[in-house]
């Protein structure tokens, strides 16, 4: 390492280093006779005889007579596992603000909960053999409830939006049994997560859209003219999606509830609140919460993750079944399951997907109250500093823990795919569509300032490139730009499907 006449360091080749910010970089590319890494099957392709004499009990149109099972040494595996890992960015590699997402850093410790011995316990087994998982579950169920301001939860969901829809099957149940069953539309505005919009109409209902305001909020003549006797719910996220708090909440929550509607909460934003505001006191009767954004357990994908779903009491009789009770206290205190009385029935197996459940507990229960406000101080901090810093504009604010800036003349999509060539992940782009060109951001609570100078300083030099440049991005990747609609809808997720191209 050196430095030029202007006190920057450069490194050997003449990549420069400026105080904040990389202006080269290159991700690993692991190839071999010109092509990349290959598959296990490529490096060794030997196949097994299995075999007539072989006695299996499945049945013939699942057997074969023969199986290709690379025959590699462990080196082999280990560095092919290894190169593989230089090529992806994840939140171990650097910051990933990814807007609405919340791509925040889960802390290793809970991993080392959930690879306990003690965890490890078979979800078939009686309720008396396993009173310390139940009261696990059962304290987390009352962490989450505290947290929310909401009277009862389960935690059966497996992800984000399994908990989203479970929380919209619970509203039609409660008005199912209250004379609701005109109530057939459900009010979502227009900045809200896709999801929210899905969930609706998969719920069976008719989805309305509700504008915002030029503040980048709840229009309130547009509520009140959208509510009726038809409105079963108001879907909303507080902070929303532009970062922005919802400062007519409860004047939100009597137009619903006048309505006869119920007010549910999108809980993605919930890491801005953590400590300072509770969905509940806002007047939400219903609520996911996303265990991955708040609480640090890994994202789930769309099923081996947690969506726990908050309601207040008079919605509890009508969430899933099984859920966990203390019965005494003290040391007579015992925990077993129990089917609330109009329940919904079951949403996933057992209990949920008790490990990665045991990941928030262990999160919540480490951080305390103190430290739970503590990261959204820094969530909001994090989000106004890293807008203030940005040579794009950044409309609307002062905001929470996220911001939407805009790429101006610039494609936000090139914008995201030359980010990737200054090591950093992208954030959101094009949503919501109420900022043109939208660059959603979040930096989450763990980035400190040098990180959120690095970021600023890789979007400020992708706001003064060249078109050109930003057409070619990526260019320093493993991979360079693929044709996501394509890759969306017709994904290839094993070698097989690579094998019949």
């Amino acid at each position: 390492m050196s430095r030029d006449g202007d006190g920057r360091e450069t490194q050997e080749g003449g990549a420069e280093r400026t105080p904040h910010g990389y202006t080269d970089y290159e991700q690993a590319r692991w190839t071999q006779n010109g092509t990349y890494e290959p598959l296990l099957s490529e490096k060794d392709s030997t196949r097994v005889e299995i075999g007539d004499d072989v006695d299996s009990p499945l049945p013939e149109g699942l057997t074969r007579e023969e199986l290709t099972l690379p025959q590699l040494s462990e080196p082999e595996l280990a560095r092919h596992y290894t190169r593989l890992s230089q090529m992806v960015y994840g939140i171990d590699t650097g910051p990933y603000p990814l807007g609405s997402c919340t791509m925040k850093y889960n802390p290793k410790f809970t991993e080392d909960v959930a690879a306990l011995p003690d965890a490890a316990v078979h979800p078939d087994r009686k309720a008396e053999t396993v009173q310390g998982t139940l009261e696990v579950l059962y304290r987390l169920q009352e962490y989450l409830g505290r947290i929310g301001g909401m009277d009862a939860v389960s935690l059966q969901p497996p992800a984000g939006a399994a908990g989203e829809f479970v929380g919209i099957r619970v509203a039609a149940a409660y008005h199912a049994d209250n004379g609701g069953e005109e109530r057939t539309d459900v009010i979502i505005p227009e900045s809200a997560h896709g999801t929210n919009f899905a969930t609706a109409a998969l719920g069976g209902y008719d989805v309305v859209s509700l504008p915002s305001d030029e503040g980048g909020r709840v229009d309130l003549g547009a509520l009140e003219a959208a509510l009726s006797e038809r409105t079963a719910a108001l879907m909303l996220t507080n902070p929303n999606t532009l970062g922005l708090f919802e400062r007519d909440i409860t004047r939100i929550a009597e137009l619903v509830h006048d309505a006869g509607g119920l007010l549910y909460y999108d809980g993605a934003n919930l890491n801005a609140l953590l400590g300072r505001a509770r969905p509940g006191d806002m007047g939400f009767d219903v609520m996911h919460y996303n265990v991955h954004k708040t609480f640090a357990t890994p994202h789930g994908g769309g099923g081996p993750g947690a969506g726990p779903v908050g309601v207040v009491s008079e919605l509890a009789p009508y969430l899933p079944a099984p859920r966990v009770r203390r019965r005494g206290d003290g040391n007579d205190a015992s925990y077993e399951l129990f089917d609330p009385e109009s329940t919904i029935g079951t949403v996933h197996g057992y209990q949920g997907n008790w490990l990665v459940l045991l990941k928030a507990f262990a999160y919540i229960a480490r951080l305390g109250d103190e430290g739970l406000t503590d990261a959204s101080a820094k969530a909001v901090l994090n989000a106004n500093y890293l807008a203030s810093r940005l040579e794009y504009e950044v409309p609307y604010g002062p905001f929470h823990h996220e911001f939407v800036a805009s790429a101006g003349a610039q494609d936000a999509a090139d914008v995201a795919k030359r980010m990737l060539d200054y090591g950093v992940h992208p954030p959101t782009t094009k949503w919501p569509e109420i900022v043109p060109e939208a660059l959603m951001t979040e930096p989450t609570e763990v980035e400190n300032k040098a990180s959120l100078d690095d970021l600023a300083a890789a979007f400020n030099a992708v706001a003064n490139e060249e078109r050109e440049t930003l057409e070619r991005a990526p260019e320093r990747t493993s991979a360079r730009r693929i044709d996501q609609a394509s890759a969306a809808r017709e994904p290839r997720l094993s070698w097989h499907a690579l094998e019949d191209r």
